[in-house]
């Protein structure tokens, strides 16, 4: 894997590099001037062209350089990955859940996009996919087919129709924070979006005020030593910035305020982890990447991510029980569900399942885990089994009840 990561760091400093573009840019410079000199003396036409020959092909020249050095890392990265997945063969592409659903995909890609601030990019793939999807409606009206008002980017009704402009404002505020270390416009946004923020229970509001007291508090330490102008402004900013978090944090509100009383000694504090800032920059922008995308009704990290990650964790046991059966003749039948459990890890696991320990079936919604008055669960199916409507033993204990004695139990 070291291989291919390191002919992929190479591919992306080359094209950071490139002078294709600029190349290209000069030959359209060159042939506009060139143009303009024609059209105001039309009789210099033949010198004209003729003195344009040899810096069009230099810049050519440029160009097919740049390209030749382009398509080398190209074929070294492809190399790369022929080695490293030689003898591999991708699993059975028959059963393919996404077929007919190109519109999930197009949505992960463009959420993706624009998580990354990739804008320009998934502008484009929003106006591919608008006339694509324009081209498909006029065609069912012709045919007089039912019209689809499905979203072209499969975005569902209540995500905002300006998402492009809303994440341009995210990557705003976290370019001010992780690169100029501008605290104000985070705190603009959690000021205007205080109530849904307290609804959810989060702490950005304060945190961002706790890392702007010790940005005041620290701006001026000289030697270690806190000066009175910098802990007088500190403290003037608490005084008026706390107020609507007293109650909710007054502890740690406290600790901030007794830390001034170590002014000349703060390293050597009770007080100097919570105004460490080495961290507390990069905490405070992840935290406002997941406010801000839960205000959006979006996960924190981008799906596509996350779908991609397991598929690469998952792939190499299901790779291997396909090679066991195939030696075995033996055929997987089951379309939903999985060969082999996935251990992936627990940040990827965001459903609990239950496995019904007497039909061996997964729970659904319609099927239910059920709890018994013993504490042993059972599937809803399961227990109308057991009981047929009169009061039944638990299958794993001697205690009697009835199916109006069970409990639905929300995983």
């Amino acid at each position: 894997m070291e291989a291919v990561e390191r002919e992929h760091e190479k591919i992306w400093a080359s094209s950071r590099k490139t002078k294709t573009i600029d190349a290209t840019q000069n030959i359209i410079d060159q042939l506009r001037r060139a143009r303009e000199s024609i059209q105001n003396d039309p009789a210099s036409a033949q010198v004209t062209l003729a003195k344009l020959q040899a810096p069009v092909k230099a810049s050519f020249d440029d160009m097919t350089g740049s390209l030749k050095t382009t398509r080398g890392g190209q074929n070294n990265y492809q190399k790369a990955l022929d080695k490293l997945f030689r003898d591999k063969p991708l699993p059975s592409s028959e059963i393919d859940a996404l077929t007919q659903h190109s519109n999930l995909i197009n949505r992960a890609v463009y959420l993706h996009l624009l998580r990354e601030g990739l804008f320009d990019v998934a502008s484009r793939l929003q106006d591919e996919a608008s006339q694509r999807a324009e081209q498909q409606r006029d065609r069912q009206q012709a045919n007089g087919l039912d019209v689809s008002t499905e979203h072209p980017l499969g975005l569902d009704q209540g995500l905002p129709e300006d998402m492009l402009h809303k994440f341009q404002v995210m990557h705003h505020i976290l370019d001010e924070l992780r690169s100029h270390h501008n605290l104000q416009p985070a705190m603009d946004w959690a000021e205007m979006n205080s109530e849904e923020l307290q609804a959810r229970g989060s702490n950005l509001g304060f945190e961002l005020c706790r890392l702007q007291y010790a940005r005041l508090l620290l701006d001026g330490r000289h030697d270690g030593v806190l000066s009175m102008d910098s802990i007088m402004h500190a403290l003037q900013y608490a005084q008026a910035a706390f107020q609507p978090f007293q109650r909710q944090y007054s502890h740690e509100i406290y600790e901030l305020m007794g830390a001034v009383a170590y002014f000349s000694n703060l390293d050597e504090s009770p007080y100097h982890a919570r105004l460490n800032t080495t961290s507390a920059w990069n905490d405070v922008a992840l935290s406002f990447t997941r406010e801000f995308c839960a205000l959006l009704e979006l996960s924190a990290d981008s799906p596509l991510y996350i779908a991609a990650t397991a598929g690469a964790i998952a792939l190499p046991p299901i790779l291997k029980v396909q090679a066991i059966m195939k030696t075995k003749r033996a055929e997987w039948t089951s379309q939903g569900e999985l060969q082999v459990e996935t251990p992936l890890p627990p940040t990827y696991q965001y459903h609990s399942i239950f496995v019904c320990p007497v039909s061996k079936e997964q729970s659904t919604d319609q099927n239910p885990p059920m709890m018994m008055p013993c504490g042993h669960v059972v599937c809803q199916d399961s227990l109308t089994r057991l009981s047929k409507g009169s009061k039944f033993k638990c299958p794993y204990c001697p205690t009697e009840s009835s199916p109006a004695q069970a409990t639905r139990i929300i995983l």
